[in-house]
């Protein structure tokens, strides 16, 4: 069989986008607001091991206050704007998880979560995606997301992103703080960078 490739601007409905994740569970895919189908290539060795990290801190932290619910990166999310994104991690407050009925909740849930975390891959860097990973956090931000890190680990930065306020990046951060979103919530980001 041979393989094939997704042009880049290749446009899907809705959809078409849901009867594509159901077919096959071979590749992440996304699908913007404007309909753009984004196939994201697989994770490698040193991305999987960070992003478990950052997943077991965040599950940790989760289970013992109990106050939301925490998604890995395969978890597609239908944002206000009708884009279909799964961020690397992701986390939403246990109010808004319980106002989903349970057909939404084992679909593709329909609301942005509260906070979420990207992590730039060596294949982002190759492939000149950085760029689209800050519109991508913009745009979460736009539909409602409240806290968003853009984690970079080769460069050891983090751009912090919250809403109604300037991008700040941070240079060799130590720590990040979950501010008042996730409370009490510290990363280490020591296995990261």
């Amino acid at each position: 069989m041979e393989a094939i490739s997704v042009p880049k601007g290749f446009k899907v409905t809705p959809e078409q986008f849901d009867l594509l994740a159901d077919v096959e569970q071979i590749a992440r895919m996304e699908l913007t607001k404007d309909g753009e189908l984004i196939v994201m290539s697989p994770t490698g060795g040193e991305s999987g091991r960070k992003n478990f990290n950052l997943y077991l801190d965040l599950g940790n932290w989760n289970r013992q206050t109990k106050l939301g619910e925490a998604f890995d990166s395969s978890t597609i999310f239908v944002l206000p704007n009708g884009a279909r994104r799964s961020p690397d991690v992701s986390w939403i407050k246990s109010a808004r998880w319980s106002q989903l009925t349970q057909k939404q909740k084992d679909g593709f849930p329909p609301l942005a979560p509260d906070f979420v975390i990207e992590l730039v891959s060596p294949s982002d860097l190759k492939n000149q995606r950085y760029e689209d990973l800050q519109v991508k956090m913009q745009e979460y931000l736009d539909n409602g997301v409240r806290l968003g890190w853009l984690i970079e680990p080769n460069a050891k930065t983090v751009e912090i992103y919250r809403p109604n306020q300037q991008v700040e990046v941070l240079n060799n951060p130590q720590t990040l703080s979950g501010e008042n979103v996730l409370s009490g919530f510290v990363l280490d980001l020591s296995e990261i960078f």
